[in-house]
């Protein structure tokens, strides 16, 4: 019932109207299944094409708990290496991505978790790195976003933000559906009510840098065991 009450004028999440088709051939253009299977014989080209395939969505949801671009990267990073240094860990009854978006989740309340009673966390968005300058409304809608409560900004990040259903968000979460709802709900009733459209027209919210993208691949490829070792037999959850 409370999916109702979210806005009704057309409005769609903001990545909808950045998606684009996959490239039309290579590894980028091959499903999920056939590339976790090439992974697991150690496939570095099937491992980077999922890596690019889901990095945006994983560091915004790292993003959204840790309020730092840094500690995202670091995040979604470990999750990387736990992912593909045992791809058995993985059941394909449900979706990969949810799947990894859930591990990055994890490993961000994990640090987030292991910082607490040191720094505090920033309260607002990261300064660009050198060469890639921060639009104004960019930033503000950052710092808007990150003023919500985190049980609220994760979940509106997703929904809205990168763009994905709400059972699929519950997947990544670890959260019953209807969770997700009231949490969509209460978010949007913490929000300015232009918010959803100014999403829309301002790209790049939260989003993964190039220069961030190309780090986390090399960084991820050069620490995962090869060959063998990525067909484990350990298949702990």
């Amino acid at each position: 019932m409370l999916e109702t009450s979210l806005p009704s004028n057309g409005l769609e999440p903001a990545n909808l109207q950045l998606r684009r088709a996959p490239p039309a051939g290579g590894a980028d253009a091959l499903p999920d299944l056939l590339l976790i299977e090439r992974s697991r014989s150690g496939d570095e080209r099937a491992i980077e094409a999922l890596i690019r395939r889901y990095s945006r969505r994983l560091f915004r949801v790292a993003r959204s708990v840790l309020l730092d671009d840094e500690r995202a990267e670091a995040a979604i990073l470990e999750a990387y290496l736990a992912a593909f240094g045992d791809l058995n860990r993985y059941e394909p009854t449900g979706k990969f991505a949810a799947w990894l978006t859930r591990l990055a989740f994890s490993q961000a309340r994990a640090l987030q978790a292991a910082a607490r009673g040191a720094v505090p966390p920033p309260t607002a968005a990261a300064a660009p790195p050198s060469g890639e300058p921060a639009e104004p409304e960019r930033l503000e809608l950052e710092q808007t976003l990150g003023a919500l409560p985190e049980a609220f900004r994760t979940v509106y990040v997703l929904r809205m933000v990168e763009g994905i259903s709400g059972i699929e968000t519950a997947a990544c979460l670890g959260l019953h559906e209807t969770t997700v709802r009231t949490r969509l709900f209460r978010a949007h009733r913490r929000l300015a009510a232009d918010i959803p459209q100014r999403l829309r027209a301002v790209p790049g919210v939260l989003d993964l840098t190039a220069v961030r993208l190309e780090r986390i691949v090399s960084r991820a490829l050069a620490r995962l065991p090869h060959g063998s070792m990525l067909t484990s037999s350990a298949s702990a959850p």
